[in-house]
C-alpha cells in the first residue's frame, strides 16, 4: 500500500497541489487498491486526477481510459505529456503507422495512461490486442452514456458490459459528472462493477445560480442580448436546439455586434476543432452550439451558459 507522504509527493509533482479535494483521496486509493469504483463528481470536483495519480504510480502497467470524445481525448493526453506522464490515445484522427506505434508501445508497457473511444473496444482485434497489454485497470468515463435512463445513452457504450467477462481481475472503475440514483444503479449493473467502492460527492454549487424565464419568438431575442451585454467579454455557451438556429444565433448576434462562433454536428472536423480552440483559447468569447458540444470540455471560466429552448431535464 502506497503511503499517504508518497501519494500527496506525487500530488505536488505533477498537479501542484499540496492537498487532496473532498472525496479524490478515498478514491484514489480505491483504485491502488484493485476495487471496482463508481464516482459520480460534479464538473470541476478534479476526477480525472482520481484516476490519472493512481495511473501515474503504477510502472510497467497502464490504465485504459474509454472516453466518447475525441477532442476530451487529445486535451487529456497533453495535458499529461505536458506533466511528464506517459499518455497516448488511439482513435481514428490518427494515421495507420502511428496506431500501430502506439498499440506496440502499449503492450511493452510505456504507458500509463491510454484513451481510447467506445467504438474501438467493440472490435475484435482491438480487444485481443488489449488482452496482451500490461493493463492495470479500465476507467469508463461520462459512464452515464451506458445507461438508457441517462440524458446521454450510446449503445456503443453497451457493449463495454463485455469488460468483466474478458477481463476478469481487471478492476473497472466508473466516473461521470451526472447520474441519478436509477442511473448510477444501471451503471453499476451493466458494467457488472463487484462490491463497488461508491463516490457520490454532492451537487450543491454555491457559486452557481439557475434561471428560467418564459419567452417567445418575440421575447427570446432581447433576452439573449441582455444575458450576453451583462457577460460581456466573457466566455459564454449558447445551446440551441437545431443546427438551423446555430447558424441563425451566430448571424444575429453579429448585427448585434457580438462575436460568436457555432458548433455542430454538420460542420468537418477540422472547422468544429479550429473553432473549439478559438473559444478556449478566449480569441471569441461566444460559442453557440448544438449539444454536440460541451461534454467534457475543460475551461475553467464560463460564466453563463443560455438554453434557447428548455433541455429534456433541468438535471
Amino acid at each position: 500500500m502506497i503511503e499517504t507522504a508518497d501519494l500527496l509527493a506525487a500530488l505536488r509533482r505533477y498537479w501542484g497541489y499540496s492537498s487532496f479535494r473532498p472525496l479524490q483521496e478515498g478514491v484514489v486509493r480505491s483504485l491502488l487498491a484493485g476495487r471496482d469504483t463508481c464516482v459520480v463528481m460534479p464538473t470541476g470536483g478534479g476526477k480525472s486526477l482520481c484516476f490519472q495519480l493512481p495511473a501515474a504510480t503504477l510502472p510497467g502497467k497502464t490504465t485504459i481510459v474509454i472516453s466518447p470524445l475525441i477532442a476530451l481525448m487529445q486535451d487529456q493526453v497533453a495535458q499529461l505529456d505536458q506533466m511528464g506522464i506517459p499518455a497516448a490515445l488511439l482513435n481514428s484522427s490518427l494515421g495507420a503507422r502511428e496506431q500501430s506505434d502506439v498499440m506496440r508501445k502499449a503492450n511493452q508497457g510505456a504507458y500509463r495512461l491510454l484513451y481510447l473511444s467506445p467504438e474501438r473496444i467493440a472490435r475484435q482485434d482491438t480487444i485481443e490486442w488489449l488482452q496482451r497489454t500490461p493493463i492495470s485497470a479500465f476507467v469508463i468515463d461520462e459512464a452515464h452514456c451506458i445507461s438508457e435512463w441517462g440524458h446521454e445513452f450510446r449503445p456503443d457504450y453497451r457493449l463495454l458490459s463485455r469488460l468483466r467477462l474478458l477481463f476478469p481481475t481487471c478492476p473497472i472503475a466508473a466516473f461521470t459528472a451526472s447520474a441519478t440514483k436509477l442511473v448510477r444503479h444501471d451503471i453499476i449493473k451493466q458494467l457488472q462493477l463487484r462490491d463497488p467502492h461508491k463516490c457520490i460527492a454532492s451537487f450543491h454549487r454555491p457559486n452557481l445560480r439557475y434561471l428560467v424565464k418564459e419567452s417567445n419568438s418575440a421575447t427570446q431575442s432581447t433576452l439573449l442580448l441582455q444575458t450576453l451585454e451583462r457577460h460581456a467579454g466573457r466566455n459564454v455557451i449558447v445551446y440551441s436546439p437545431t443546427i438551423a438556429r446555430v447558424d441563425q444565433t451566430v448571424d444575429f448576434l453579429a448585427e448585434n455586434g457580438i462575436p460568436a462562433i457555432p458548433y455542430h454536428g454538420q460542420m468537418d472536423n477540422n472547422t468544429r476543432r479550429e473553432n473549439q480552440e478559438r473559444w478556449m483559447s478566449d480569441e471569441v468569447p461566444v460559442l453557440v452550439g448544438t449539444l454536440a458540444f460541451g461534454l467534457g470540455v475543460n475551461k475553467a471560466a464560463v460564466r453563463a451558459v443560455v438554453h434557447l429552448s428548455l433541455p429534456k431535464s433541468i438535471e
